[in-house]
């Protein structure tokens, strides 16, 4: 295949993941949510492993430390999550999510599951299973370790 094919594969990226999260972000303010799309990877994340440092939760949701901070100030403003101080390291803050976060995600989960399900209407299992393993190679083509 010629390389003029392969040459907007990162615009057809970058415009397809900007859509999906405008998509989700009207439809969350279209619910009266209060949140963003942002804040809802980082509550999701905590749902399912709850009591993560900020650096843990960096890695997870691949936020780098400054806009993590400032989605975790946000959630802690609305009382969705709290830092607690490690227990064996004063200097260590722990990201909990409050017992309002967690009935907020156990609320909102059903939604966001429509939501996410909206981008693959008229696609089928084998074109999900196609789309993962090429999203996989590129992902891996350009890792670190395989310079």
């Amino acid at each position: 295949m010629a390389t003029e094919k392969f040459s907007t594969y990162s615009y057809l990226l970058d415009r397809t993941a900007r859509k999906v999260k405008q998509y989700a972000q009207r439809r969350f303010n279209t619910e009266n949510y209060d949140i963003t799309v942002d804040q809802w990877l980082i509550l999701k994340n905590l749902s399912s492993e709850n009591d993560l440092n900020q650096s843990q939760l960096a890695e997870i949701t691949e936020k780098d430390h400054p806009t993590l901070t400032r989605i975790i100030d946000l959630l802690c403003r609305k009382g969705l999550t709290e830092r607690k101080i490690h227990p064996l390291d004063r200097r260590s803050f722990h990201i909990h999510l409050t017992d309002l976060g967690k009935n907020r995600v156990t609320e909102w989960s059903p939604k966001m599951s429509e939501i996410r399900m909206k981008a693959w209407e008229n696609l089928t299992e084998d074109d999900y299973l196609n789309l993962k393993r090429i999203l996989d190679t590129i992902y891996n083509n350009l890792d670190e370790e395989n310079e």
